[in-house]
């Protein structure tokens, strides 16, 4: 096997272990599997989709689409829908695992979320499935 197939092997494998920690296991493994993700701005996911990544961002927005079908909650980043950069989606059977509402303990802070990032409809995302997949943004809080 050539040297570029085995990196290339090796870069598949890191993938998915990461993939697997992030949404396969508990919020320990997830917080931990976080912060070795690639940290990227908002305005950026857009150029990731496909990668596992920490997306950091103001939460312009948030709602609660309870009579929606799957009732999901949509965190938006950037500015508010429609004209938001990125988004977050919490499905309703995953937002129980929340203590607050999500798209009232986030919005209008700084947030990173950790996961998959997928675009839908044309904009960037990442769903959601573990509290410990979204955090306040530390680096902005505290930046020393």
């Amino acid at each position: 096997m050539s040297c570029p197939r085995l990196r290339f092997c090796a870069c598949v494998v890191m993938t998915l272990a990461l993939f697997a920690a992030l949404f396969a296991t508990g919020p320990a493994v997830a917080q931990r599997a976080a912060t070795s993700a690639e940290r990227i701005a908002d305005h950026q996911a857009s150029r990731h989709v496909g990668e596992v990544a920490m997306v950091c961002g103001y939460v312009a927005g948030g709602y609660y689409a309870v009579s929606a079908q799957g009732q999901p909650t949509f965190l938006d980043f950037g500015q508010g829908f429609p004209g938001e950069v990125f988004r977050v989606v919490i499905w309703g059977a995953e937002r129980s695992k929340f203590k607050e509402p999500p798209e009232q303990s986030y919005n209008r802070r700084q947030v990173c979320v950790t996961g998959k990032i997928q675009l839908e409809r044309g904009k960037p995302e990442i769903v959601v499935k573990d509290p410990a997949q979204l955090v306040l943004d530390q680096l902005y809080m505290d930046p020393e």
